[in-house]
């Protein structure tokens, strides 16, 4: 193997694929990169047995071949070069670096001990949007679990061209929140639904917003079969497994009307949460929210017994009955970091869930469970 590329191709496909090296240490092949030279382009993959990320590159390649090497090292000595033009050669067991003045060995492995990375069957395929799409997931993904107890729940649900929706529909929850984001399909009509993990969401939320830099394509290619999922985008590839398992049918716990409605500036709600936060007991986070018509306010109180005490109201514009309810602070906060402008707070009853909103938007709705005192 010997070529030669640019050293700003050669970096941004490093940090294209560096998010997923494992660091497995019953399978330790998998802190590398494995890295092919042919036909005028350089293929750089990683993997974790679960998720796989490709990019390539062009170059001038004057030998085929193909190595690995450890990517954390690789990635960090590239990243401190200074002069653009990068040649490597394989001697060995050992890839010669060298850039201007500098050269450089780095010790790797035989390819043939890396995991073979399975061609997947494309079956239903759908382009969209890049950035809405990114920006979707993103703020889908907020309400996932972290927790493996329930393996479906540690995911983003998927639902192309449901009976209620022209477009993708995409949902998460943790049981204590529901966060859903709908949005249109630039192309693709096929109707189909899965679970795709939240470490791969987020990896894919990530390779966009890399990738975006690098590219002048508007559009996400997006295919899956039955197990598994394929994103494409600019000089990336990401393959993942899908999650096994039904999705809870969460549609019956959104209310479809509600006893009292308020709207006030988001950036506002925001900072008097922060400040109800700094007293509240570790763990339970709870915030109460008082609804009150005559005054057209809300107001913020918390208390803890090891902190002291916080009270502070928000004027809104209100409609319906007197309310309260106590939330997760740092589940409000994190669906309403992912909004903007004004935004609906409903809710019917102190037992019951309520849900956050852009004011006159239903394309993003966040849902809250209460805490229950």
């Amino acid at each position: 193997m010997k070529f030669t590329s640019t050293r700003e191709n050669l970096a941004n496909s490093l940090d294209l694929v560096s998010g997923v090296v494992s660091k497995n240490p019953n399978l330790p092949i998998l802190k590398n990169i494995l890295i092919k030279a042919k036909d005028s382009k350089i293929e750089i993959t990683s993997t974790n047995l679960e998720l796989t990320v490709k990019s390539t590159f062009r170059a001038k390649v004057e030998e085929s071949g193909e190595f690995t090497v450890p990517a954390k090292t690789l990635n960090d000595y590239i990243h401190l070069l200074t002069d653009e033009k990068v040649n490597v050669e394989l001697e060995g067991n050992e890839m010669l670096i060298t850039c201007g003045s500098s050269s450089t060995k780095i010790k790797g492995e035989d390819p043939e001990e890396y995991p073979v990375i399975p061609e997947v069957e494309e079956v239903n395929s759908y382009s969209l949007l890049a950035e809405p799409f990114r920006q979707s997931l993103k703020n889908t993904l907020v309400a996932a679990s972290s927790s493996d107890i329930r393996p479906e729940l540690s995911g983003v649900h998927f639902s192309f061209f449901p009976d209620d929706h022209e477009g993708l529909v995409m949902a998460a929850t943790d049981s204590y929140r529901l966060a859903q984001k709908k949005m249109s399909v630039a192309q693709g009509e096929d109707n189909m639904e899965c679970i795709v993990p939240a470490d791969t969401s987020q990896e894919i939320t990530r390779l966009i917003s890399s990738a975006q830099n690098q590219t002048g394509e508007s559009q996400v290619r997006i295919s899956f079969n039955d197990n598994q999922l394929i994103v494409r985008y600019g000089n990336f590839e990401l393959s993942s497994r899908l999650v096994e398992g039904q999705y809870p049918d969460y549609e019956q716990i959104i209310p479809d009307s509600f006893a009292t409605k308020a709207v006030f500036p988001v950036d506002v709600i925001i900072q008097k949460i922060k400040a109800a936060s700094l007293f509240t007991t570790t763990g339970v986070n709870s915030v109460t929210f008082d609804f009150d018509s005559e005054a057209k306010a809300i107001k913020v109180l918390s208390d803890s017994t090891q902190k002291g005490e916080h009270h502070d109201q928000i004027d809104v514009s209100m409609e319906g009955q007197d309310n309260s309810i106590v939330l997760n602070h740092s589940y409000v906060l994190d669906g309403l970091q992912n909004m903007s402008d004004e935004v609906e707070f409903l809710m019917n009853s102190k037992d019951a869930p309520c849900m956050f909103k852009e004011k006159g938007q239903d394309d993003y709705r966040y849902i809250v469970m209460p805490i229950r005192e």
